[in-house]
């Protein structure tokens, strides 16, 4: 495969390291590996990003040139609706603090030693409504008490699922970086804002990419207000994540209350 710098792109693994014996060992070994000698920072375009020590808690990949992180979740087949991360109480506080990472979910097929599908989250998509906290460990597990957490990735809005692999078609840079780039804007925001508007993002892709109209948005009102209880005047709030929308390019206005999704939100 070749990406649009005419940079070689390939999908295979590397054989692992025989002392590695098990499945998960090795798996670690393939992924790890494919990340760090072949992905493209889709922040900058920079190439390829670097992996980070071991014991780097904060992420396992950066960039070089633009120092955006990487968090890698790596299994064989497609990821389901929740995929397994670490501590709950961490991630709530850089997500507070606006310092958590980037992530990288890659599927791979053990038999083909072979990538199959790379989807790449930014950061700025995590909301806490995006993070399930898990029941403590029992009191006889080695780590008794501990409390990991969930990331929902089916509550994503499609802008925040940025395709790199599918299926083993590779998608070309420039389509990544512009996807990337297109919802950078979020980052200016609070957590309230984003998550405000991601629950729109939601609304709009209930239409499947079709027209709709600001009285047929109206109707999520209800499921709004069970979101927001404290805001008394949910339907002006629709109409401004809208008019966002729009103006970021991810809605069109079609004139007499009339809107559209733009590529980038259509489910």
């Amino acid at each position: 495969m070749q990406g649009d710098d005419d940079r070689p792109f390939h999908l295979g693994f590397e054989e692992a390291p025989r002392h590695f014996e098990s499945a998960s060992q090795k798996a670690r070994v393939w992924t790890e590996s494919w990340v760090e000698r072949y992905l493209f920072c889709p922040n900058c375009g920079t190439a390829p990003v670097i992996k980070l020590a071991n014991n780097n808690r904060a992420a396992d990949f950066a960039c070089a040139a633009c120092a955006e992180e990487f968090e890698l979740k790596s299994q064989k087949g497609r990821f389901s609706r929740k995929v397994i991360d670490g501590a709950y109480e961490p991630l709530a506080a850089k997500l507070a603090a606006r310092t958590n990472p980037n992530f990288i979910l890659l599927n791979y097929d053990p038999r083909l030693l072979a990538v199959t599908n790379v989807l790449l989250v930014p950061r700025h998509f995590f909301t806490p409504a995006l993070i399930e906290k898990r029941k403590p460990l029992a009191p006889t597990a080695r780590r008794a008490g501990w409390v990991g957490c969930n990331i929902l990735i089916d509550k994503l809005p499609t802008a925040g699922r940025i395709v790199l692999v599918d299926q083993g078609k590779v998608r070309a840079r420039s389509e990544v970086l512009a996807a990337w780039s297109s919802t950078l804007f979020l980052r200016d925001l609070s957590l309230n804002a984003r998550g405000w508007l991601m629950d729109v993002m939601d609304v709009v892709e209930a239409f499947g990419g079709r027209e709709f109209t600001l009285a047929e948005a109206y109707g999520f009102e209800g499921r709004l207000s069970r979101l927001y209880p404290g805001n008394r005047n949910v339907r002006a709030k629709i109409r401004q994540q809208l008019q966002v929308l729009r103006d970021q390019g991810l809605l069109e206005f079609l004139g007499e209350g009339r809107y559209r999704a733009t590529a980038a939100t259509a489910s």
